[in-house]
């Protein structure tokens, strides 16, 4: 049995519960920051997606649900786009990557008109994926989002193939090892859902295992997972999917290798970088991508180097009890910071997400969040 959280970790634990529920919008999506210049006012499907799993999993089932509603309610009032982009998508004329649908949304639903780089597939797996982890806590056959899911399954297992940008909003001439993962979890989610009619579960279960093939065959290089084909870098963002998401088990030996990349080539006195190269605010360490890696580790058994983990992640706290999006102790580029601080301002903070992922590390340490 390990030690207790150090007191005032423990109350950041609890006070980033309290922020995520005090900050989610009435019509229940989660601002990504409700001040960074360029975030402010949109919700995205991903960053959301693990936000609700971190409040499920805290003890605030009515928070996550409030979420799914959200998505449930946009991916409904885009059936129409879905619908012409799953028709297309079996011709020679598959539509423009324009006309996708977009990673962010609006707090209420509506597609913003700033220009973004908008086409990314991750997010309408993510949710779908953290949807069916809730179920899983809580119970019930997923009937309230039923009708959103089943279009989800629809377009990813139409547009799956395509390359799109990332988690970062970059390189999007890539299909990306993350963006595969969390479409595989999310269609395994949807294929494990009582409440889907029987051929949706038929199509998501079989493009569930096509792409987690396809992640296996086309993404493993040296024994652990990549950012993309024939690119032996990782990502730390490749972490979520052995922890909170649980694609490939902590016992594989694909996700041990995996995690040992991600300390070797991305972690520095125990921060985590998002991957070589980076220029992003000088290409910082983040303590949800810290917090992810916790995860991981702790699926793979070593509990020791998660709370390890998590005692960073509360350490880049603010004076205010404020999490960021990343950290400038270690920059992997430091003359790109200026720059990004010119154009957007100080780094975000709060970051939300950020709040969720040591919400989720601390909850599965064990901890209890006294709110």
């Amino acid at each position: 049995m390990s030690a207790p959280a150090p007191a005032d970790t423990a109350e950041l634990v609890a006070s980033s519960l309290r922020l995520i529920v005090e900050l989610q919008d009435p019509s229940g999506a989660y601002p990504a920051s409700p001040t960074f210049s360029a975030y402010r006012g949109y919700s995205w499907f991903r960053d959301g997606a693990f936000i609700a799993d971190a409040a499920s999993a805290g003890g605030e089932p009515a928070s996550a649900e409030a979420f799914f509603d959200w998505c449930a309610r946009v991916v409904v009032a885009e059936r129409g786009r879905i619908e012409a982009i799953v028709a297309a998508a079996d011709t020679d004329a598959p539509v423009a990557d324009d006309r996708m649908l977009p990673t962010r949304f609006t707090l209420d639903g509506a597609i913003g008109d700033d220009e973004w780089w908008d086409f990314q597939l991750d997010g309408y797996g993510t949710w779908i994926w953290a949807l069916g982890d809730h179920l899983a806590r809580v119970g019930g056959d997923g009937a309230r989002w039923a009708d959103a899911v089943g279009l989800c399954v629809d377009y990813l297992a139409s547009s799956w193939r395509r390359p799109c940008f990332d988690w970062w909003e970059e390189h999007v001439e890539q299909v990306h090892g993350s963006t595969l993962g969390c479409i595989a979890a999310g269609l395994r989610a949807a294929a494990a859902m009582p409440a889907l009619d029987d051929d949706r579960r038929a199509l998501a279960a079989l493009t569930a295992e096509l792409v987690l093939a396809e992640l296996r065959a086309g993404m493993v290089i040296d024994g652990h997972l990549t950012k993309w084909v024939g690119d032996p870098r990782v990502d730390g963002s490749l972490a979520s999917l052995v922890g909170p998401i649980g694609l490939i088990d902590g016992d594989d030996p694909l996700a041990v290798a995996t995690l040992e990349r991600i300390e070797t080539e991305l972690t520095v006195d125990g921060g985590v970088h998002r991957f070589l190269g980076d220029t992003f605010y000088g290409g910082g360490q983040w303590p949800l991508l810290t917090c992810m890696l916790g995860l991981g580790w702790l699926a793979a058994g070593r509990r020791e180097r998660a709370e390890q983990l998590l005692a960073w992640a509360a350490s880049t706290r603010t004076a205010d009890g404020l999490m960021p999006e990343q950290v400038d102790a270690h920059l992997l580029d430091p003359a790109f910071r200026q720059e990004w601080l010119d154009r957007w301002g100080p780094v975000a903070t709060p970051l939300l997400w950020s709040h969720a992922m040591l919400v989720r590390l601390a909850a599965a340490l064990g901890a209890e969040v006294a709110r």
